[in-house]
């Protein structure tokens, strides 16, 4: 506003000067009339703080997703539009959260249901401001049972390093249903603050470029939280962590759980800070840690593998065996959890907690289990695991108390003759690490050092960063590692 007072003033001496000073004058008015336009753009952009983006939801399906977006705007009333076959139907009215959170700028979640979505196809929506359009994308539904899908998995991905968007830019181009974090889904603390610099920019841009791409607006994500999202637990420290729970809609079918129990850590901080958060997070917090859910014909169990987590609690497992067994009309069952407990990296070797569950997914017929955490690429041979205990947990730190990992021995049969080619038909489980999604690569000397590798292993790729393409078309599997401009490293195909 001070510019174009100034620039009024001007033209007011200038009003009865010479003709070089009424095209001055001239000059100055344009000036002050392209300022109130980009002045008018500027206030159009900031209708959100963070642009629409899609979600599964607490209870998805093939006809439902959910839209949510951020705003500071507490005046105004919002409304959402869809469009499949010609005919714009309006959502029910968005629900809305309040984030009232120290140092972060106060800012409400809202929350707009889609519902008789098409299964599999793509529908146009746009979201309203006081009745008047703000914002347009294309939205694609969940897949049905019958209908073939694509997903992508690539993990440790909010870093905001140029691989990182150059990444995103391969996961946008693979064209996927469905997009699949195993967690780190930023860094470095998980809080608002990560959310804000590093990730929304890279995968809810306005536009394809080297900066990021308009994903999550078209595409569902889903995401297991890793160490980076769900470690930072002091409120007084960093009062806007455990930002998953205010920025992700995912269900909340998971086992019951209560602060300082096997499954999540005690709070802390003031009571002010713990209540801001908690307010913010709702529902969400501490349930949505682990969940289930379908997609097409495959169904799909979400855990939280950090290290704080008791996975000898037999409730737990009782839990994920459960949800397994009550899964088996579906014809492909994957994981999805941060920490890999079959790992050949030198990093990160010593969290094997979750070896502990490889008899029930034996059991429950898993096929795939994607992870993340090692920042690089790894296909185990099909395997069956026979853990001999419940292993060693393993402390550090300087304090001598921080919970490091568990070592979990014990023996397992390989499938050599499963090559995904001429032998499709895999005996064991895969295990699969996808974290080369854009933080720093772990260990690219062992990539040519088979000696290197655990017994298990059968591809390691540490040199690149890449993502994993998945297509299902029934009961064939196609799984494709990919480096962000679409080269195929690793190939394998399993059928049913």
């Amino acid at each position: 506003m001070q510019i174009i007072r100034e620039a009024l003033i001007l033209s007011k001496i200038y009003k009865y000067n010479t003709m070089l000073n009424y095209m001055f004058r001239k000059k100055i008015l344009l000036f002050v009339g392209l300022f109130l336009i980009f002045a008018k753009i500027s206030a159009q952009e900031k209708a959100f703080l963070q642009d629409p983006y899609l979600q599964i939801g607490n209870n998805p399906s093939p006809k439902t997703l959910q839209l949510l977006w951020q705003t500071a705007d507490t005046n105004s009333i919002w409304s959402v539009e869809h469009n499949e076959n010609g005919n714009w139907l309006k959502n029910e009215a968005p629900q809305i959260t309040k984030i009232e959170i120290l140092g972060i700028i106060t800012h409400y979640v809202y929350r707009s249901a889609f519902t008789n979505l098409n299964p599999g196809n793509i529908f146009a929506y746009r979201v309203l401001k006081n009745d008047k359009i703000v914002f347009n994308a294309n939205g694609k539904a969940l897949k049905s049972f019958d209908q073939p899908n694509r997903f992508v998995v690539f993990g440790d991905i909010g870093a905001g390093t140029t691989e990182a968007k150059q990444i995103a830019n391969g996961v946008f181009n693979a064209k996927p249903d469905l997009v699949l974090v195993p967690g780190d889904i930023v860094y470095d603390n998980g809080t608002i603050s990560d959310y804000n610099k590093v990730f929304w920019p890279i995968y809810n841009a306005n536009s394809v470029d080297s900066v990021g791409v308009p994903l999550m607006r078209n595409v569902p994500f889903v995401a297991a939280v890793g160490n980076h999202d769900a470690e930072s637990r002091d409120l007084d420290a960093k009062p806007d962590a455990l930002a998953y729970y205010h920025y992700w809609d995912q269900p909340l079918n998971g086992p019951f759980s209560i602060e300082g129990g096997p499954v999540i850590p005690v709070l802390k901080g003031s009571d002010v800070n713990k209540k801001a958060f908690l307010e913010g997070a709702g529902a969400r917090y501490p349930v949505m840690s682990n969940f289930s859910f379908n997609n097409g014909n495959a169904h799909w169990t979400v855990l939280d593998a950090d290290t704080y987590v008791d996975w000898t609690n037999k409730d737990l497992l009782d839990w994920v065996a459960k949800d397994l067994e009550n899964s088996q009309d579906a014809v492909w069952h994957f994981v999805l959890y941060h920490h890999p407990g079959f790992n050949s990296s030198i990093e990160h070797y010593e969290q094997q907690q979750m070896r502990l569950l490889a008899t029930i997914f034996e059991k429950g017929k898993v096929d795939i289990v994607f992870n993340g955490h090692v920042h690089n690429y790894q296909r185990s041979f099909p395997l069956t695991f026979n853990p001999f205990n419940r292993g060693t947990l393993m402390v550090g730190g300087k304090e001598g108390k921080s919970i490091r990992g568990r070592v979990v021995p014990g023996s397992w049969k390989l499938d050599h003759n499963f090559d995904g080619k001429n032998n499709k038909k895999p005996n064991g489980v895969i295990y699969i690490i996808t974290g080369a999604g854009g933080q720093t690569l772990y260990n690219p000397e062992q990539q040519d050092d088979s000696d290197s590798w655990q017994k298990f292993t059968d591809k390691f790729i540490s040199k690149v960063h890449t993502l994993t393409v998945v297509d299902i078309n029934g009961k064939t599997l196609k799984l494709s590692q990919q480096t962000a401009d679409g080269k195929e490293l690793d190939a394998i195909e399993i059928t049913k």
